[in-house]
């Protein structure tokens, strides 16, 4: 699954041959619409929509190549999805384990399970071959801003400042360590919320919210999925954060994330120097203190 640049969408794809997009104003009522795309004499792993949210790409599990949609609006406020007449050709050797567009929109990257990435235009044409040097890629996306989480099979989760000057040789800095104990069990997703301030990791079909500017867990939702948690998202705006992992795509209320922003603010207050400013961060904290309310996870 993936949330579009505007969010105002959700993609998900399924192996009943189609990819759903989801308007995320429909998350919080009773009835959820969609808006379906044939893949066709295929099914999608993997979706990703375009940065400006005009076309989206999906890998093809029996093609093992990529196919590129265009979102063309109606009349209606709808839209109408055509597939490009040509898939990507095949390249890659090894099994697909992720794919991601630039936020300029002007690169394709496709990684595979072995040392693989492809760096590839629109059109289809390869530009770069990146060999990882690894003994096999677990993951690999595009960053949409400068930060960055990890997890291991030992447990430790890190949170990482990767926004250094790479022409000086400096390396990312470590900002926080954590430990997630469900880690070494099997297969692990995170997600990391859009101001870096909670961390989601999933192993089996449970989620766990940590604080990273504590390393503390939050919340634990367990057993949330029938089957093996496959994605996280965090919405652009991090209040919301979806899972998916069987026939369902389950939406949690980012309540740490919430609780960050009150100590943030709080901390904030405390030293800002003039009214202005007191202003705008008492705002923003009321409206995080509302939100917590709201949820009944407003702690005293």
């Amino acid at each position: 699954m993936d949330f579009s640049s505007n969010g105002k969408y959700l993609a998900t794809c399924a192996d009943d041959r189609t990819v759903r997009i989801w308007s995320t104003k429909d998350f919080l009522q009773r009835e959820h619409r969609s808006m379906r795309a044939n893949v066709e004499l295929d099914h999608a792993t993997l979706v990703r929509f375009s940065p400006d949210c005009r076309a989206f790409i999906v890998w093809l599990a029996n093609g093992d190549t990529l196919r590129v949609f265009k979102m063309t609006k109606r009349e209606d406020g709808g839209y109408t999805f055509t597939a490009n007449p040509e898939d990507f050709p095949k390249k890659h050797k090894a099994p697909i384990i992720n794919i991601g567009i630039a936020d300029t929109g002007k690169f394709i990257m496709t990684a595979s399970s072995d040392t693989t990435i492809l760096i590839w235009n629109l059109k289809g044409r390869v530009l770069s071959t990146i060999n990882t040097n690894q003994m096999n890629n677990t993951h690999a996306a595009i960053s949409p801003c400068s930060r960055m989480a990890s997890v291991s099979k030992d447990g430790t989760w890190k949170l990482w400042d990767t926004d250094v000057e790479y022409k000086k040789q400096q390396d990312p800095y470590l900002l926080r360590t954590g430990c997630f104990e469900e880690a070494s069990t099997m297969p692990c997703r995170l997600a990391l919320s859009p101001d870096a301030q909670v961390l989601a990791l999933a192993s089996g079909s449970s989620v766990h919210l940590y604080n990273t500017r504590r390393g503390e867990k939050e919340e634990c939702f367990e057993q949330v999925h029938g089957e093996c948690i496959a994605d996280l998202s965090f919405d652009i705006t991090g209040r919301l954060l979806a899972s998916c992992g069987d026939r369902a795509v389950r939406l949690f209320h980012n309540t740490p994330g919430h609780r960050a922003v009150v100590e943030e603010m709080q901390g904030l207050l405390k030293r800002a120097s003039n009214e202005s400013t007191r202003q705008r961060l008492q705002q923003q904290l009321s409206q995080a203190q509302e939100a917590l309310r709201s949820l009944g996870a407003l702690k005293k």
